[in-house]
């Protein structure tokens, strides 16, 4: 054992500790001091001493996909982060991330980010590199330690705008300049959301150039694919070979299988991410444990109409010969995009979260709103749109049990909320608030199908290996003091479907960077969290 400073910061005592490796817990004490964490044998002098009897101790948890960024800095997102024992988050997912911005396409870009955030600081309009927004990004307070991926459609959008076709030479070398600056200025690599405007219209060959650029940073290519319903196992490969191609490590984004017809199908998934790995090719996904799923209500909607951007879109909505286009292509299986009304099973199966100007049609399926207003269920899908200007939330039954307790089993996934922060106040989904403990419930105390240790792993070690986050993840001497205590038996997750912004029970304590940040449900003014720079 290496010196022990002669007074601890903190120093925990009696706990079962689970140190984040997968091993057997075990009960012992933990100090901190100068943010870090140090060995000790119990009997320490302390600065505070916590009695820690019964209950766990357990590195911080890291959120492996979380849109964090758009909310960065706010107590809002300090409650839906911080309540459930997020002390690290990856943002910048599925293609979209606060900067790079370039001032002419600001309005664009914020359109794009809306669905994550009622208001954008005006500081926005600077952040035309990474650099310049980690400035800005550096001084906000946070309760999280933050690492950020460049998502696509932020980085097209800079470069192109909403243009729909492949970039040209130019164009690609232009953003590939701006990647690269981002990842000399601690970027983690980039993102892409392959059913969203405008990251949905780049080939496959643009996608690869770019993630070479982030090879030599040792960067990760993290992906919302092409499709997670009829062709998840086709947009598996492509992703796969993106990596391959590239030589990046990969991240699948909140990996499910969406719609009836495709339950099932995670066999052959998890088979090619298993292959992958074995071939050299480092693979991983994430995953939140709830079986229906989150995202704008105007992803039912076929992405190429949103080319000239959503005020065109809006404006043509006024025209019924349109509505009758949309409703046509919309219920046609074979109008080739990722159906989220379909998946769903229909109007049933799509509840509205958000909608701030048609606010009763919040926690409603479209068909209880349509039932409501006297309406067709589609005229009242199309209204909600029209009137919301496409910034609009919704949640879709589209999972199963099944599939989701296997995908958690896989050495090769990890936890992440995938959660949509925009406002405490406004009706979200409960990933938001309390994925972790939820992953602790459910798959260990209801489902019994991994130990708490296991699951611990999933959600720090493993996830800070896999994603290079680096002195996190494990309670190891000289790593960061990023820790939560907890009652296992006591821990609940209380956000439900219609109350889905509700804390979390049983968490006392949450540590980042040596600070206590959360304490019984309550802030205690430490913003210790850090912009991590990635490779710094």
């Amino acid at each position: 054992m290496k010196g022990i400073p002669c007074m601890l910061d903190y120093l925990l005592k009696n706990a079962r500790i689970i140190d984040g490796t997968g091993m057997t817990s075990y009960i012992g004490s933990v100090g901190i001091k100068a943010g870090k964490l140090v060995k000790v044998n119990g009997n320490e002098a302390a600065r505070q001493v916590i009695d820690a009897a019964g209950r766990c101790l357990t590195p911080g948890f890291i959120d492996a996909h979380s849109h964090g960024d758009i909310l960065l800095g706010t107590r809002d997102n300090h409650l839906f982060k911080t309540n459930q024992g997020i002390t690290t988050e990856i943002v910048g997912q599925c293609g979209d991330s606060m900067a790079p911005v370039n001032p002419q396409y600001l309005t664009e870009v914020q359109d794009q980010l809306s669905l994550g955030t009622p208001s954008f600081p005006d500081d926005m309009v600077n952040w035309t590199s990474f650099a310049r927004y980690l400035e800005y990004a550096d001084a906000q307070k946070k309760t999280t330690n933050v690492k950020m991926y460049i998502g696509h459609s932020s980085l097209r959008i800079a470069v192109m705008g909403m243009e729909n076709r492949p970039s040209t030479d130019r164009e690609l070398d232009t953003m590939k300049g701006i990647l690269r600056e981002s990842m000399e200025a601690g970027a983690a690599g980039f993102s892409t959301g392959l059913i969203y405007t405008p990251s949905c219209y780049a080939d496959e060959k643009e996608i690869i150039e770019l993630a070479k650029v982030v090879a030599p940073f040792n960067g990760i290519y993290a992906s919302h694919m092409r499709d997670e319903s009829n062709f998840v196992v086709d947009s598996v490969k492509e992703t796969i070979a993106v990596g391959r191609q590239a030589g990046v490590r990969v991240s699948i984004s909140h990996h499910k299988m969406l719609g009836k017809p495709n339950w099932g199908k995670q066999k052959e998934t998890l088979r090619l991410i298993h292959e992958a790995n074995a071939q050299g090719i480092p693979v991983v996904c994430d995953q939140y444990p709830y079986t229906r799923n989150m995202t704008s209500l105007n992803a039912c909607i076929p992405p190429w109409h949103f080319s000239a951007g959503v005020d065109a879109f809006v404006m043509k909505m006024a025209d019924s010969a349109f509505r009758d286009q949309l409703k046509a292509e919309i219920a046609d299986p074979a109008t080739e995009f990722d159906n989220y009304y379909l998946n769903a099973g229909g109007w049933d199966g799509v509840y509205v979260s958000s909608a701030p100007n048609t606010p009763q049609a919040e926690g409603l399926s479209i068909t209880e709103y349509a039932s409501l207003m006297g309406i067709d269920p589609w005229n009242a899908f199309f209204d909600i749109c029209a009137k919301n200007h496409c910034a609009t939330c919704a949640v879709y039954s589209s999972m199963c049990d099944e599939d989701v307790c296997e995908i958690i089993q896989s050495p090769y996934c990890l936890v992440g909320t995938d959660g949509i922060t925009r406002a405490w106040h406004e009706k979200g989904h409960p990933r938001a608030t309390a994925t972790f403990p939820r992953a602790i419930n459910y798959f260990v105390k209801e489902k019994g199908i991994l130990t708490l240790e296991q699951m611990i792993h999933k959600m720090t070690g493993l996830t800070a290996q896999s994603l290079l986050v680096k002195n996190k993840g494990f309670i190891k001497e000289g790593y960061d003091a990023d820790l939560v205590l907890f009652d296992f038996d006591r821990l609940r997750d209380t956000a439900t479907y219609s109350n889905p912004n509700s804390l979390t029970e049983g968490i006392d304590y949450v540590f980042v960077n040596g600070q206590i940040v959360y304490h019984n449900k309550e802030f205690t003014g430490h913003y210790s969290g850090k912009m991590i720079r990635h490779n710094a």
